[in-house]
């Protein structure tokens, strides 16, 4: 095995940890597309010390549309909403963290701290399901960031947000790690009675502590299973999403947390091989430098197998899963670990037969 050279600027650790402590990343510089780099540095006089922690910010946005459209081939939707900007779960390794650089803002800790909430999102879903040429297909919401995410809690944008497609009877699929997904069992189950819902739980590891230091705001491990049997008990499809599979790292938990999840009630699963787009190689650099170490060489040279001796390919079809004999083996083990367990032999797909469009105000009405 080839030996990984560090990246350029993942180390040393730049903010200090108990200024980020019950935060994933180690590091806030900025963003990719500023004019001027800003980092905060030790001149010797201790001015350091003395910076607060990061606290959660929240900025407030009315968006023009709320539906973000995607031609990719190789997801299954092509359609989504995200009802926030930035997650306060904090996982290290997200791959939306590069797109906090479009607000002018570090993917960094910013991405986890200053969040955007998208007020009247419920309304604007409203208008844009009952435009004239809109075709009811599967929307996918948590694909970016998390829609039960801390913050939800006070703003429930997500859950007006699915009080419109319940009334609409819009076919909808969730990815979520937050078993606070269970405060809308009330909405989901009616829908799953007609066919209009799953919820996919994203489990990456099973060990509570390397859950803490690498997703630390998300629900634990054990929770996250507990959602999926409360979901499941009250029939709404779920699955469980290996979701990312870390080289070195996670990867020997793969058929664990499968049979664990098929036996809470799961009956579709999903694998991705870690995704480091952009500015995410650096900072999942530094936080394996920092936990990991005695690992960091050997799982930056196994994603590098898998991306034909790169970080990251974002080429269709190779994002999701890599390439080479390592990721090879990852999905042998998976489809072996599914059969097993009878993992995926259930898939059906959602209806759009049962859409109705809702009526907003000004809309004209027919008179037949």
């Amino acid at each position: 095995m080839t030996a990984c050279p560090l990246p350029v600027s993942a180390a040393p650790v730049d903010v200090a940890p108990q200024r980020r402590r019950g935060r994933g990343a180690t590091a806030n510089r900025s963003g990719r597309f500023e004019r001027e780099s800003r980092e905060d540095f030790d001149d010797g006089w201790g001015a350091i010390e003395e910076l607060p922690p990061f606290p959660t910010q929240i900025a407030h946005e009315r968006p023009r549309t709320l539906i973000t459209r995607n031609d990719s081939p190789d997801i299954g939707f092509d359609r989504s909403i995200n009802p926030y900007r930035g997650c306060e779960h904090g996982c290290v390794y997200c791959f939306a963290r590069p797109t906090h650089a479009y607000l002018g803002l570090s993917p960094g800790l910013d991405f986890e701290s200053r969040l955007t909430v998208k007020d009247g999102a419920a309304e604007l879903l409203r208008r844009e399901l009952a435009a004239p040429s809109y075709q009811p297909k599967t929307l996918a919401i948590g694909t970016n960031t998390d829609p039960y995410q801390p913050i939800e809690r006070r703003h429930r944008i997500m859950r007006e947000i699915l009080q419109v497609l319940a009334e609409a009877q819009h076919p909808l699929a969730i990815v979520t790690k937050s078993d606070h997904v269970l405060r809308d069992l009330d909405l989901l189950a009616p829908m799953a009675a007609k066919g209009l819902v799953k919820v996919a739980l994203s489990v990456t590891t099973l060990d509570r502590g390397l859950a803490r230091a690498m997703e630390p705001r998300a629900s634990t491990p054990e929770r996250r299973l507990e959602a999926i049997a409360a979901l499941s008990r009250a029939g709404v499809p779920t699955a469980v999403m290996v979701a990312p599979v870390i080289p070195g790292v996670t990867d020997h938990e793969m058929e664990t947390i499968l049979t664990r999840a098929q036996a809470a009630g799961a009956s579709e699963a999903g694998y991705i091989l870690l995704r480091l787009p952009q500015e995410t190689q650096d900072l999942f650099g530094g936080w394996l430098l920092e936990n990991f170490p005695d690992k960091y060489r050997k799982v930056l040279a196994l994603l590098r197998s898998t991306r034909e001796g790169k970080l990251y390919d974002s080429s269709w079809g190779k994002r999701m899963t890599g390439t080479g004999p390592y990721a090879w083996t990852l999905g042998r083990r998976f489809e072996l670990a599914c059969e097993r367990l009878g993992l995926g032999a259930r898939k059906g797909k959602l209806r759009n037969d049962l859409f109705v469009k809702p009526q907003t105000g000004g809309v004209q009405l027919s008179l037949f």
